[in-house]
């Protein structure tokens, strides 16, 4: 038997790499705020908070902006879904500055559209 720790999968939907594009453009450093988190969950750590009523396990965690100087309430919101035991797909990301919440029917419209285009 491995002592090592199982990397869990990260995978990302089109929504969420077009979003961190276009956050790039005006926060320099999210690539560097967000590594940590998927850092977290490549080891099987389960952070944030789960969203209900979605039909899906899916989580929402706050994410310091270090471009901005104040804390988490006022960073970033990334959106991830738990697919299973070793495999995780991140949705969504936002800034609270642009966008105050998601609704669970769009994080249903994203997951949806994810699969509809994978298979």
């Amino acid at each position: 038997m491995s002592n090592e720790t199982p990397i869990i999968q990260i995978r990302f939907t089109n929504d969420f790499q077009q979003q961190v594009s276009d956050l790039a453009k005006r926060y320099r450093k999210i690539r560097l705020d967000i590594q940590p988190i998927i850092e977290q969950l490549q080891i099987g750590e389960m952070i944030g908070d789960q969203v209900q009523g979605t039909g899906y396990t899916v989580f929402k965690v706050r994410i310091k902006n270090s471009n901005i100087q104040k804390g988490k309430s006022a960073g970033y919101r990334l959106i991830y879904h738990l697919e299973s035991s070793s495999c995780i797909l991140l949705l969504l990301i936002y800034s609270k500055s642009d966008k105050t919440d998601v609704t669970a029917a769009e994080i249903k419209d994203v997951i949806k559209a994810f699969y509809a285009t994978e298979s």
